[in-house]
């Protein structure tokens, strides 16, 4: 037969929820076309800056295209500038014409131009975000490459968070800016306080139930990369607390009509005797009246 002494304790309602570290600026790179790889300039692990050009692809044919395509840029600007000479004084329909299409072969010259020094631009590869260099696809120059064969892969460890998955059914009492603390699986002893920067909208993608992405903050010195994508742990958040107050597991209590009791006494020797309840946390029950500290009720 269960027997229980009251005590004094704090009651608290929290949810907790699984999750990883993830980060808000990271990148896939790629070049735009296939090509030789003249240039690899970053390792795995290596740091870079905001701009950085970490690759290259081999430039010279592509040079010798802008060379050319120059040279008959010159040629039709030499074309449109003798039309121009030989016909500003006439002034019929049929040389306005021969102008018009003389300066539109002058246009399509000069985007022939650009095109090929575009062509240039886009063999350099370089990051938009300053980072730590986690993924080199092709490590080596001297090899010809698809785009996906060269990726590069780049990650700002200083734009880490924490993503929690909320199943749809704990989502009420939950709210951006709303405080709690996270424990990493690496680190079960430390506790990192956050909170909630914000929830998706909709749901995410593949999974069984209808679940939603919370991102939560990670204020956190990370200069020697302690926190790395991937690391697991959990995310915890009081919704409700009650401190220093009487309170019962739930079963104890039973009903008179609309009035609450518990048995009260001595192993051999109860009482009935009624109570006020109060809010109800994880199967123990407020006791607002009716008990004091060191009774033993029974079940």
């Amino acid at each position: 037969e269960a027997s229980y002494k009251i005590k004094k304790q704090n009651l608290k309602e929290s949810l907790t929820f699984s999750g990883e570290i993830n980060a808000n600026e990271k990148v896939t790179l790629r070049f735009q076309t296939s090509g030789r790889l003249s240039w690899v300039g970053v390792k795995e692990g290596d740091f870079v800056k905001k701009y950085q050009t970490i690759a290259s692809l081999d430039q010279r044919e592509v040079k010798k295209k802008l060379e050319k395509t120059l040279q008959d840029y010159l040629i039709e600007r030499e074309d449109f500038d003798q039309d121009l000479s030989d016909y500003k004084v006439i002034t019929n329909d049929t040389i306005k014409r021969i102008l018009e299409k003389s300066q539109y072969g002058l246009n399509k010259s000069v985007l022939d131009v650009e095109i090929q020094n575009l062509s240039i631009e886009f063999s350099n590869l370089f990051t938009p975000i300053q980072g730590v260099v986690t993924k080199v696809g092709s490590p080596y120059a001297g090899v010809n490459v698809t785009p996906l064969q060269a990726e590069i892969e780049v990650v700002n460890p200083s734009s880490i968070y924490f993503s929690a998955i909320i199943d749809q059914t704990e989502l009420p009492g939950l709210e951006e800016d709303k405080d709690g603390f996270i424990t990493l699986d690496p680190y079960p002893d430390e506790k990192i306080k956050t909170k909630i920067t914000s929830i998706s909208f909709t749901p995410i993608e593949g999974e069984s139930g209808t679940v939603y992405e919370a991102k939560l903050l990670l204020d956190v010195d990370n200069s020697k990369y302690k926190f790395r994508i991937g690391m697991t742990g959990d995310a915890e958040f009081v919704l409700r607390e009650i401190e220093n107050i009487i309170a019962v597991p739930s079963e104890f209590i039973r009903r008179d009509g609309s009035r609450k009791y518990v048995e009260i006494g001595e192993k051999n020797k109860r009482k009935k005797t009624f109570v006020t309840t109060g809010e109800v946390i994880d199967d123990f029950t407020q006791i607002k009246s009716g008990l004091k500290e060191d009774d033993v009720i029974y079940d």
